[in-house]
């Protein structure tokens, strides 16, 4: 599942199954607190009884394992029927003071009510969680059965694309070999227009290239490689286009995961970009410090490095799609990328995982 769809599918399954939780929740909690006050109501009941035998004198050996009761003489005339609580492990229920002033306080022991209570919590949690999981496991198959249209559509629309960047194939490798063969002709450095078409040409070679790498981000195959060999690579494809620049490439090993047709593309991108967009005579300096390459260029900067690898993102020197296809082949092989920029130049960060 590519970076995208997983985002998709974890945020349909996010917000189906935290919408049912909470509704789980607040009813597990309801249920609670309605329970809660049957049981506290049938204590009350049960100390009121109490007191009944107590005044008729008669059938109190069933209460005297966990009732007790006293009189008190200084006791709050404001005493109502409605005087119940809970202290010290004991529930406590304050009578309305007799004809001698006398108010008959009733005490019962909480320890069946706290062990019904622990009960209720322990049933109404296992109640819960196994809720929580049956709705966990449709939430997910409902995800994935939402995302089968989109998947069937981007299917369909990848097919349609290699299929296309298939057929592009030949006729770019012809117009290359053929501008190859014009480069022998000694006018053709002078010949603007030729050179013009030259430059179109490796576009539209860089975004053939592009494009076909990034339909392989589906099965990428990910392998330790030393990725000096890769700048290499890129960067003497450079230095015959751009005999004028400075290439200044720090050599020492680091080695990475990486899938090495994607980070060529990746690479191919950043330092054409600086390579187009540098000042004359300008330099590329290409290094690692902290598992991370530095991508450094002496052009005039970047006007907002935040919004670069946005599709839409052009200026008067435009990136095209290039930087947001970079951003997707970074992502899917959890590499970082951070851009810096002033008006002396501009640095990228690839940060490696």
């Amino acid at each position: 599942m590519l970076h995208y769809e997983k985002k998709a599918f974890l945020k349909f399954f996010l917000i189906y199954f935290l919408s049912v939780a909470s509704l789980i929740i607040a009813a597990g909690f309801l249920h609670f607190m309605h329970v809660d006050d049957e049981y506290l109501k049938a204590e009350e009941f049960s100390m009121i009884d109490y007191r009944r035998q107590i005044n008729m004198r008669k059938n109190l050996d069933k209460f005297s394992a966990s009732y007790r009761y006293e009189y008190l003489t200084k006791v709050d005339k404001t005493i109502g029927m409605n005087n119940f609580k809970i202290v010290n492990n004991e529930f406590v229920k304050y009578m309305p003071p007799n004809r001698r002033g006398q108010s008959l306080v009733l005490f019962k022991s909480a320890k069946v009510y706290k062990q019904k209570i622990l009960e209720l919590k322990i049933n109404i949690a296992i109640t819960q969680i196994i809720l929580l999981l049956l709705f966990g496991y449709i939430s997910y198959h409902l995800a994935k059965n939402a995302l089968k249209p989109l998947e069937t559509s981007i299917n369909t629309l990848d097919k349609f694309t290699k299929d296309l960047i298939h057929d592009l194939n030949t006729p770019v490798t012809s117009i290359k070999l053929n501008m190859r063969i014009l480069n022998k002709d000694k006018n053709f450095a002078e010949n603007k227009a030729l050179q013009r078409v030259n430059k179109s040409v490796y576009t539209i070679s860089e975004l053939h290239e592009n494009l076909t790498t990034l339909l392989e981000e589906k099965t990428f195959q990910m392998q330790e490689t030393n990725i000096y060999g890769i700048v290499q690579e890129v960067v003497q494809i450079q230095e015959q286009i751009y005999p004028k620049l400075s290439f200044q490439v720090s050599h020492s090993t680091l080695k990475v995961k990486i899938n090495p047709n994607a980070m060529k593309q990746i690479l191919q991108n950043i330092i054409s970009n600086a390579c187009k967009y540098n000042s004359k005579d300008g330099y590329i300096k290409i290094y690692t410090k902290n598992n991370s390459l530095y991508i450094d260029d002496s052009g005039s900067g970047i006007k907002d490095p935040n919004k670069i690898f946005e599709r839409s993102y052009s200026t008067k020197h435009s990136t095209g799609i290039g930087l947001d296809i970079v951003k997707r082949l970074a992502k899917s092989m959890n590499i970082d990328i951070q851009v810096k920029s002033s008006s002396n130049g501009s640095s990228f960060i690839l940060s490696f995982n």
